[in-house]
């Protein structure tokens, strides 16, 4: 899968373990994007055709319900909530594998947002 981790999700470990599962890892500062606003990065995901993980559940909710109600398209939004609780919360290695769990089961991912926690 090609994705692209706005700048909420930044991980180097993440990033190293997503390329480790065979998915194509782009993140802000490869592109020129780092520090922009969420709207940018959503608009650089669907322009180069990647799925967008983020730890920015809500902002990205609004973003994706906007595009469909204009009807618009997007690979897809791969949301990580965080409960506030570090015992509870994804780490990276649970966010890799909650990837894994969604893609095996064959959940729609294009055009839909889809909360990781959900596929621990």
């Amino acid at each position: 899968m090609k994705i692209y981790l706005d700048d909420d999700s930044v991980n180097p470990v993440l990033v190293k373990l997503l390329a480790r599962e065979g998915h194509d890892v782009m993140i802000p500062s490869q592109v020129g994007n780092a520090g922009q606003k969420d709207p940018a990065h959503f608009m650089f995901a669907i322009s180069n055709g990647r799925t967008l993980l983020t730890h920015n559940h809500e902002d990205f909710e609004l973003l994706h319900e906007l595009v469909l109600l204009v009807g618009g398209h997007h690979p897809g939004v791969l949301a990580v909530r965080r409960d506030n609780d570090r015992t509870r919360d994804l780490t990276p290695k649970g966010i890799v594998r909650a990837l894994r769990n969604l893609l095996k089961a064959g959940v729609p991912v294009a055009d839909e947002l889809n909360v990781l926690n959900h596929w621990r």
